[in-house]
């Protein structure tokens, strides 16, 4: 799926990763986060070896997937909670930092409703919660906006800003959407079949790209 793949993100940035379905994106993320293991290859995130130290790498990294997997016979409130407790959170730290993700995410009104009467935007904003609820200095976005109203987008994206530049978090996000990449990255890379295309501002990559003459051949 990644062929002689080569990334350097810097800490604090909105990383992108550009490119079509099947691109490797996903599967980037998924080595990145220790849910796969690389056949070959090193990295690293946080300063940890993905391969050698795979619980280090957890502990500070946040994952939004593309398909979240909430919980949806409990609330918002006890799915936040739920996932803190993993995390080894507990009593008065866990309730505050539960409460705070709630508020921040525009939830706290709903709080205690079950999920599955949520909205796609709002499971996706408990979602980001989720993968922010043990405060981690990485976070790993994987088409976060995918299928949502332009309203639940337009809030996915303030809220991922804000992480960025009011909590100097660093994001990498999976989109095969150029204008999310360049209202939101410092730098995109565009991969296609597991290579490096381009990497650089989302601007240069999308002149870059819209550059590039196509053919069309039609056998009649």
């Amino acid at each position: 799926a990644l062929d002689h793949l080569d990334l350097e993100v810097e800490e604090g940035e909105i990383f992108g990763f550009l490119g079509p379905n099947g691109a490797g994106k996903t599967t980037t993320i998924r080595i990145l986060s220790c849910l796969l293991a690389p056949t070959s290859g090193s990295a690293s995130v946080a300063g940890y070896d993905v391969v050698h130290q795979p619980r280090e790498v957890r502990q500070n990294v946040g994952l939004l997937p593309e398909l979240p997997g909430l919980y949806e016979r409990m609330t918002a409130y006890e799915n936040l909670e739920y996932y803190g407790q993993l995390y080894g959170l507990s009593g008065a730290p866990l309730s505050k930092r539960v409460n705070s993700l709630l508020e921040t995410m525009g939830l706290w009104e709903r709080r205690n409703e079950k999920v599955g009467a949520y909205s796609k935007g709002m499971r996706q904003k408990l979602a980001v919660a989720r993968a922010l609820v043990h405060d981690p200095p990485v976070l790993f976005l994987d088409e976060p906006t995918s299928a949502l109203d332009p309203e639940a987008q337009r809030r996915i994206h303030d809220d991922i800003s804000a992480l960025s530049k009011e909590r100097k978090r660093t994001i990498l996000l999976c989109t095969h959407n150029l204008a999310e990449a360049e209202k939101l990255c410092d730098r995109v890379a565009n991969i296609n079949h597991g290579r490096t295309i381009a990497v650089g501002g989302a601007e240069s990559i999308r002149k870059e790209l819209s550059s590039r003459r196509t053919f069309q051949l039609v056998l009649a």
